[in-house]
């Protein structure tokens, strides 16, 4: 546990300018739900345009509390492409709820409550796998900044779209 909590502390400090700019880390953060906190944060707007198309801003914004692995703009640029804007469209509402409630895991979980190799389920139904090394990794994407407190949880944010064991976006 030490070990991840002293990993945490230099990942927090090295990685906030990718991130974050200063005035978006500030502790006001605590004071915004899930949805306020990735739309006050440049790199996450690609997330928040799919939450919006997905139709789960009112579910985010709830009570909670909710712990989120947070996809970076340039985490959705690794897709295929035309896997995003096929995944937008209306017809697709349901894969991508299922995509991002994969994202999402009930509860909230700091990185000081991390276990090499747990298996928490994700609201979507599959379990996600967290690796503690030289990097945290939850199913291989890496973790760029954790942490992030929200009124209603968590946002860790992470360097890669995960996707459910079943599905075949992009394929």
């Amino acid at each position: 546990m030490k070990r991840a909590t002293s990993f945490f502390s230099t990942l927090l400090m090295g990685l906030v300018v990718l991130a974050f700019s200063p005035a978006e880390t500030n502790n006001a953060d605590h004071h915004k739900n899930i949805v306020k906190v990735a739309s006050s944060a440049d790199n996450l707007s690609t997330l928040v345009t799919a939450v919006k198309a997905a139709g789960l801003v009112e579910t985010l914004q709830g009570e909670g509390p909710f712990t989120v692995f947070a996809p970076t703009n340039a985490a959705f640029n690794k897709l295929p492409k035309g896997t995003l804007e096929s995944l937008l469209k209306p017809e697709n509402k349901d894969q991508l709820v299922q995509i991002l409630t994969y994202h999402v895991v009930p509860g909230k979980v700091m990185s000081t409550d991390l276990k090499d190799g747990m298996t928490p389920q994700t609201v979507e139904g599959s379990n996600i796998t967290i690796n503690l090394g030289d990097n945290v990794l939850v199913n291989g994407a890496k973790v760029v900044k954790a942490d992030v407190k929200a009124s209603n949880g968590v946002v860790h944010i992470i360097d890669s779209v995960i996707l459910p064991p079943d599905d075949q976006a992009g394929s």
